[in-house]
This record gives C-alpha cells, sequence and structure tokens, in this order.
C-alpha cells in the first residue's frame, strides 16, 4: 500500500476509474484498493480477476489499454506482466516464483480484499473464529489450542504464544489488559505496516480471541504515528467491529465484553520493548524497566498484562479456524508456522514474503528474491534489524528458524532481513546498525547508553584509517559486557550486528586497519575512484551525474576522474554499467 503509493498508485486508481465509467463498465466491473500485495519491486501493481492477470509497474497511462484489453477482452497486456529468468511474460500471479514459493497464513487477505471494508474481511471468513471461540470454548480450551500449536510470538524473541497467554489468565485480578505491539522500528522492516495497512481486521479479531482467554476487557493497539495509512485503516476497522458488534458489550450475544483503543506512539525504537511500550501508553516516557515483576504479574497500570505483535496476532483466528495440528503441521520441531519477512536490500524482488518455518535462506533470496541485483554475488544478509546478526554466504544453506539463527549469532527478530552484496561494506553496516542503536538508546542504563557510544567510536575510527588492531578485541570485550549488563532485550542484543560481522568478515576488518583500504569501496576516507581504461565505453553517464563535474573525457573515450576534485560521493561507481569505474 505505501509502497504502491510511492510509486503513483493514487494515480493509477483515478486513471482506471475515469476508463471503467468512460467504457461504460461502472456497473460491471468492482474497482477494489487493497492492501500490499507484497510485491515491491513492480511497484505499483495490480490485479485483474477472475483472470488472474498479475501486472507490474503500471502507470496511469496504461489505464485505457488495461481496461479495453483486459477488463473487456479478457485478454492480457503481456508487456505488462513479470519476465521469468527466461524472459518469459508471467501473465498470472501463482506463475511468478516470488509467490509460489510462498505459503500465506498472516498475509492470506492482503492484497486481496479492500481493508476498509469489513464487509470482505468476514467474506473471508473473518471473525468466524471468534464467534467458534464465544460460542463452544471456555478460555482454557483456547489457551490450550494455541500451546498446542506451537506458536511462538513473532515480534523477536520467539516466548510460547500459548505460555504467555497461560501465565497472563492465571494472574489473579478482575481487570487485566491486552496489547498489540505494532511499534515496528527496525530500519528496513515493514512487515507489521503491510498487516495493519492490509488486513486490520484479522490483528483485531486475534486480539478479541486473546482477550478472552486471559479474562482481559480492555486492549490497546500501539501503533508508530508514522503509519498514517495503518493508523486511519485501524481506526476504522475499530468503529466497523463495534458498530456490527464485534467490539464492545456482549460480544456476539455472549457473556464477552471488550474494547480496543487505539494508541499512536512517537517513534521511538526502545518502545518497542514491552515495558517501555507500556510506560509510553500510560503517559510517561517509553523507558524500559527491571524485570520481574513481568508484565503478566503487574504490567499496565499496576494490573496483568499480555503483550503479543500484529504477526502474532494475525495467526490466531487460522490456528483456531483449522486447528493447532494444521499450524504445527508447517515448519520445524521448535518453531511452528510462517514467518512474514521484508526482504529489501540488494535483491532483485525486494518485497513482503511469508514463508514456513525451516526454509533456507538460499530459497529466500534467490527462489522468491530471485537472486541478487545486477547478477553480483551474495555476501551476507543482516536478520533482525538493529538487535540482529549478519548471516554470511557459508549459511545461506541453513534452516531458518529460531535456534539455527541464534547458533550462529543471529537472532529471527521480527522479520527483517536486509541482503547485501559484495558491493556492500562490512564494517560500514555494522558501524551505521550501531550508529542507529546508540542514538535511540532510552539512556537509562550506562552500559547501553556509554557502551555503545565507545564501540561506535571504534567503528568510526577504522571506516576512517584510524583502527588499531586491539581495536578487535576491544569491541568484543565491550560487545560481551553490554549483552550480559543491559536493563533490557535493545541493550542486550545492541552488539550483535558487530559482534557477528568480525566473526564472520573478521579479514574485512583488517583490512581496513592493516592496510587502510576498503575492499568494498564505501569508506570514503579510505578510497579512491579511478576509471579503468579497458572497460570505460565513453558513454558519458558517470560525467553527467557527477555533482562535482570531477569526471572527464571525449565521447566514446576512456574517461578519468580528477583525484583532487573528485568528493567520493560514490555515484559514478553505483551508476556505470560496464563496472569500469573502480576503487583503490
Amino acid at each position: 500500500m505505501t509502497g504502491c503509493r510511492a510509486f503513483g498508485a493514487v494515480g493509477l486508481r483515478d486513471a482506471l476509474a475515469r476508463e471503467i465509467e468512460q467504457q461504460g463498465l461502472a456497473q460491471d466491473v468492482d474497482l477494489v484498493e487493497t492492501g500490499c500485495h507484497g510485491f515491491c519491486a513492480g511497484a505499483p501493481v495490480m490485479a485483474v480477476d477472475p483472470h488472474g492477470f498479475f501486472y507490474q509497474r503500471v502507470r496511469p497511462e496504461n489505464a485505457s489499454e488495461i481496461v479495453s484489453v483486459t477488463v473487456k477482452g479478457g485478454q492480457p497486456v503481456e508487456r505488462l506482466a513479470y519476465r521469468g529468468a527466461d524472459k518469459a511474460r508471467l501473465i498470472r500471479r501463482e506463475q511468478m516464483p516470488f509467490f509460489s514459493g510462498q505459503r500465506f497464513v498472516v498475509l492470506r487477505n492482503c492484497g486481496q480484499i479492500d481493508p476498509k471494508r469489513i464487509e470482505e474481511y468476514i467474506r473471508r471468513d473473518g471473525y468466524a473464529a471468534l464467534a467458534r471461540v464465544l460460542s463452544s470454548l471456555s478460555p482454557q480450551d483456547v489457551v490450550e489450542e494455541v500451546k498446542a500449536s506451537g506458536l511462538r510470538g513473532r515480534g523477536g524473541a520467539g516466548f510460547p504464544t500459548g505460555r504467555k497467554w497461560e501465565l497472563a489468565a492465571s494472574s489473579p485480578g478482575d481487570d487485566k489488559y491486552l496489547i498489540c505491539n505494532g511499534d515496528e522500528g527496525d530500519p528496513g522492516a515493514f512487515m507489521d505496516r503491510g498487516v495493519l495497512e492490509g488486513d486490520p481486521h484479522s490483528v483485531i479479531e486475534g486480539m478479541a480471541i486473546a482477550a478472552y482467554a486471559i479474562g482481559a476487557r480492555e486492549g490497546y493497539l500501539y501503533v508508530r504515528a508514522e503509519y498514517p495509512i495503518a493508523v486511519e485503516h485501524l481506526g476504522i476497522a475499530i468503529a466497523q467491529a463495534e458498530q456490527m458488534g464485534l467490539l464492545g458489550d456482549n460480544i456476539l450475544g455472549a457473556d464477552f465484553s471488550f474494547r480496543v483503543k487505539l494508541k499512536e506512539g512517537a517513534g521511538a525504537f526502545v518502545c518497542g520493548e514491552e515495558t517501555a511500550l507500556m510506560a509510553s501508553i500510560e503517559g510517561k516516557r517509553g523507558m524500559p524497566r527491571p524485570r520481574p515483576p513481568f508484565p503478566a504479574q503487574s504490567g499496565l497500570w499496576g494490573k496483568p498484562t499480555n503483550i503479543n505483535n500484529v504477526e502474532t496476532f494475525a495467526n490466531i483466528a487460522p490456528i483456531v479456524l483449522n486447528g493447532a495440528e494444521w499450524f504445527s503441521s508447517m515448519g520445524t520441531e521448535n518453531s511452528k508456522g510462517t514467518k512474514v519477512f521484508s526482504l529489501a536490500g540488494k535483491v532483485v524482488n525486494t518485497g513482503l514474503v511469508e514463508v514456513p518455518m525451516g526454509i533456507t535462506l538460499r530459497e529466500v533470496i534467490f527462489d522468491v528474491g530471485g537472486g541478487i541485483q545486477r547478477g553480483r554475488e551474495f555476501k551476507a544478509a543482516q536478520m533482525g534489524g538493529p538487535s540482529g546478526g549478519c548471516v554470511p554466504h557459508a549459511h545461506l544453506d541453513l534452516p531458518i528458524d529460531y535456534e539455527s539463527l541464534t547458533g550462529i549469532g543471529s537472532i529471527m527478530g521480527s522479520g527483517g532481513m536486509i541482503v547485501v552484496d559484495q558491493g556492500t561494506c562490512i564494517v560500514d553496516l555494522a558501524r551505521f546498525f550501531l550508529n542507529f542503536v546508540q542514538a535511540e538508546s532510552c539512556g537509562k542504563c550506562v552500559p547501553c547508553r556509554i557502551g555503545t557510544r565507545r564501540m561506535l567510536e571504534i567503528l568510526t575510527r577504522i571506516t576512517q584509517g584510524e583502527g588499531r588492531e586491539e581495536d578487535l578485541d576491544a569491541l568484543e570485550r565491550l560487545g560481551r559486557v553490554i549483552k550480559d549488563s543491559s536493563l533490557c532485550g535493545l541493550g542486550q542484543t545492541a552488539p550483535n550486528p558487530v559482534l557477528s560481522t568480525i566473526r564472520y568478515f573478521r579479514e574485512e576488518y583488517l583490512a581496513h586497519i592493516r592496510d587502510r583500504c576498503c575492499p568494498a569501496g564505501v569508506c570514503h576516507d579510505i578510497v579512491t575512484y579511478v576509471i579503468d581504461t579497458e572497460l570505460c565505453t565513453g558513454c558519458g553517464a558517470c560525467a553527467r551525474k557527477c555533482p562535482q563535474n570531477a569526471i572527464t573525457g571525449e565521447k566514446k573515450q576512456p574517461h578519468v576522474i580528477d583525484a583532487a576534485t573528485c568528493v567520493k560521493c560514490g555515484v559514478c561507481f553505483d551508476l556505470c554499467k560496464f563496472e569500469a569505474v573502480r576503487t583503490r
């Protein structure tokens, strides 16, 4: 939704509406504005049913042809279809490896329904799970079903969801709270955003079932204000559910009442930590507190509270409808079901993907993701955002589940997956994530507040060519101390990108330190850009785009870079399709 809008989806929608009207089809054709289809690389995208045609990179000027050829004539506009590896046009969505390699549970409705119309959600079995729960299951039955499914929290920690509900349900007290954590703050992550924008009722239904199971009558949907479309759609969905008696008092005639309030967060990364999130809801500064007591014992306003993230709640209705055995049949022994990832970086098919737990990284990146851009070599994948770790080429065939990723120094996290190629500097990547975490540290505990700053200073020195070999030992030592002594999970995982990259790419760190060289040509303070005269065709593209006019040469003759004028912006390096621009 957000990505397609950025590429002109609103103008396309308006153009299609005009053409449908002008060609006399207004009574026969439904123009449905859906949530995210997942295929961000082709934005804006659209589907034409019942033909099942899927078009990418559609522009408003294509509207007339689509309506006349496809809507009226039933024939595909092949040049708008996805081009496969063999250059053949793949007309239908299910033909595309990006979609055929996925298994949709959480994203079952995204791209299929209008998220602003509750009738469309209900038409696809929406709220049927809630009706079943209220008519035939006890709260304990629901808890046991979720426990049997093996569902683990999708927010990052992977704690068993059913067990978490059981703890909240068994806590004494009449007043309990339920919270949905939609404070998605990882750079490059947009899993929760896609679900909240494209299928908000799936989250609300999951929350209502959870509230019934633990005995809560009031819930909060905490979403960052930077997600305006998600906030809008959630507001509409909550109002619709209340109007239809699916939220509020005596839901569906049962002795169960539950209300949901929408809380917009100000965008602090630390508020993804559950105790900081609760402080924010209470109107306090979002800062974590020591545990115990845990939220299930004393959470929001001191009352027993259960917190799960968006993806976790979106799994609940399918589990109730299809059964725990159905869900647990997917995935691995200890990591059941599917996982949603935001596939970003140097991969061909960027987007939102949902795959079974246990799938290998190679399958995700090369089958679903279409491989590395421009045919370059895979280098690593940063998983779990700033709290995660780098997964190198040697572990491409590692099954993706909680235990396997932890075993190699990474984490599942909430599902961010940033793919990098040989043109990415691993040291600079680690510095970027540590800079983010340091800037977002709430400052409450010394290890995170000061420790990450010291680590960042060392990394910055290394990228500037001023590092020392003992810096690596210092980084590892600092990282271990921060992990062991930080107050909350965010501080405890902050060193992961640095520790994992030192573990797998130590030689690249040493190249910066010993040789004062950045092998990827990214760290501007220690690189010089040159043009390989044997590869340069003299096309002039680099000279036209150089902001300093530092590149000169005759047409169709090799060009040169004036090192004294060059500001090392890297535009020429990224632009040259002949790979004639090199670093040294």
